[in-house]
């Protein structure tokens, strides 16, 4: 390249830089919001993010993972013209680890800690997995407060023991002799020999890598408590309670929770509910099926 060429490319560069430069410059600076320490009832520091303007979306996060679960989604949907705020639940993430409130009153009450300590109005919840059971304990202690939407992503079975009016439900001592036999035995090796169902055949490596290491930042005390939480709850009763649009998004490949004895079980609760199939899509969908998800997020919140 000759002197006069390297000087032609050079100033091309610079009026390109600038260019581009100047849309970013005119944006207006990002409000600035107070810094809030979220602290539940029993003095549990709970930590969260909040992304974004607009209407606030709270996401939960799924059994044993943390905040950072939703990272693609609240990205994405930040950009669109949404607040997203995410906490990690009690015991997991860089929340505190107390020895105790693992069961769903304490933590439907850390979800209400939350909403009334950023003051948040007109919220769409987004919760997965056994999650679903802490915005459903929400509504029926605290009548659904500041809500206006749910979104159940792949919920558990709402009643998966064994009882008489439930003869499908697996006894409540095998649960227990599981989360012996694998949790609190060998936690990391039960993570790697199921995560293969979690995602898709196509899932990257450094994604499954990623998946896991969240998991191991949970306290192993939250694994199993948590665990026990969702495996005796029966929260029949109180789905039909929560009066608000809801919609249920699950795949049809999902082996943690089938969608039989979930999400088809929890829009059959709720007449307000509106059942949506990913086909093929597991349970960890948020991780394998991200752009249709964020846009029916999207969509169900701006709606």
């Amino acid at each position: 390249m000759t002197a006069t060429h390297r000087r032609d490319a050079l100033k091309a560069m610079t009026v390109m830089g600038a260019t581009f430069a100047a849309p970013v410059a005119a944006e207006a600076a990002p409000k600035r919001r107070p810094s809030v320490r979220i602290t539940a009832a029993d003095g549990t520091h709970l930590r969260h993010q909040d992304w974004g303007e607009g209407r606030p979306v709270v996401f939960l996060a799924g059994w044993a993972l943390p905040l950072e679960a939703w990272d693609l989604q609240r990205a994405a949907l930040a950009a669109r013209g949404l607040r997203c705020i995410a906490y990690d639940r009690r015991g997991h993430g860089r929340s505190d680890a107390p020895s105790g409130g693992y069961d769903y009153d304490t933590l439907a009450d850390d979800l209400a800690a939350v909403l009334y300590q950023l003051d948040l109005r007109d919220v769409v919840l987004v919760g997965h997995s056994m999650a679903g059971g802490e915005i459903v304990r929400y509504f029926s202690r605290h009548g659904g407060a500041r809500v206006s939407k749910v979104m159940f992503l792949a919920p558990m079975n709402p009643c998966p023991a064994k009882r008489p009016d439930n003869p499908d439900g697996f006894p409540a001592e095998a649960f227990e002799q599981f989360r012996q036999a694998y949790f609190l035995t060998d936690f990391p090796k039960w993570l790697d020999d199921n995560t293969a169902p979690f995602v898709t055949p196509q899932t990257s490596p450094g994604m499954i890598a990623w998946v896991k290491g969240l998991m191991l930042t949970t306290s192993l005390q939250a694994v199993v408590a948590c665990n026990r939480t969702a495996t005796e709850a029966d929260l029949r009763a109180e789905i039909p309670s929560i009066k608000a649009p809801i919609l249920i998004v699950q795949g049809d490949k999902d082996a943690s929770t089938p969608l039989e004895v979930s999400g088809r079980r929890y829009a059959a609760l709720n007449p307000a509910a509106r059942l949506v199939v990913y086909e093929g899509a597991p349970h960890g969908l948020m991780f394998t099926h991200t752009r249709r998800l964020n846009a029916d997020i999207a969509a169900f919140a701006k709606v």
